[in-house]
């Protein structure tokens, strides 16, 4: 029972993450101008370097998303260890441009200095326990190694608990920026609280 439970919900964890990995290509199907960006100026929306950093940042987090969860199925580690590498590779490089980006635009986050600190401190601990996972490995320490990728994965996935929140949060409050200034917070710190008892669980020691 407890084994079917599990696979169930790594099903409905995978669907979610390649769900939302999907959703910015609906900003080259339709008119860009919905859902976050209807918060954004004209201004802002105009500005080539902002939008370098957007779509730099919802694209290459969309493939980290897409790709991180397959890490996570131990019997393909075991037998695709290549392809564990190289997926491995693709999903840092994705983490290096769209960390660095979602910093970059965290700056002109809807909801002001709240909003951009909880977004500017997301983008941060993505970079740093993913090189931190990345420095393990090539020291061969692969429990360290797991432990980070557990939290980088956790930060990753701050992008389809956003889209859980933000709505609720917006209806219970009645307007969107109250709920948008919680939720650059509410979107990832109780998903590293959850990764840090999985890591424990799991017995793997960091540091």
């Amino acid at each position: 029972m407890k084994n079917t439970t599990n696979k169930f919900a790594f099903i409905v964890f995978a669907i979610m993450a390649v769900s939302i990995g999907l959703y910015p290509l609906t900003y080259f199907i339709i008119d860009r101008e919905f859902g976050l960006l209807a918060s954004k100026s004209d201004e802002l929306l105009s500005n080539i370097f902002w939008n370098i950093g957007f779509y730099g940042h919802i694209l290459l987090g969309g493939l980290a998303l897409i790709i991180g969860w397959i890490q996570f199925l131990k019997e393909f580690r075991n037998r695709n260890l290549k392809r564990h590498r190289l997926i491995g590779r693709i999903y840092m490089i994705s983490v290096l441009i769209s960390g660095s980006c979602g910093i970059y635009i965290g700056m002109y986050a809807t909801g002001g200095l709240i909003a951009s600190a909880g977004f500017i401190s997301l983008g941060i601990l993505w970079l740093w326990t993913t090189y931190m996972a990345y420095r393990a490995i090539r020291k061969n320490d692969i429990s360290l190694h797991q432990g980070f990728m557990i939290y980088s994965y956790a930060l990753c996935f701050a992008a389809v608990t956003l889209r859980i929140w933000l709505p609720l949060l917006t209806v219970v409050f009645g307007e969107f920026i109250t709920a948008y200034r919680i939720v650059a917070w509410l979107c990832w710190v109780p998903n590293m609280i959850f990764a840090f008892f999985w890591v424990r669980r799991k017995g793997l020691i960091l540091g």
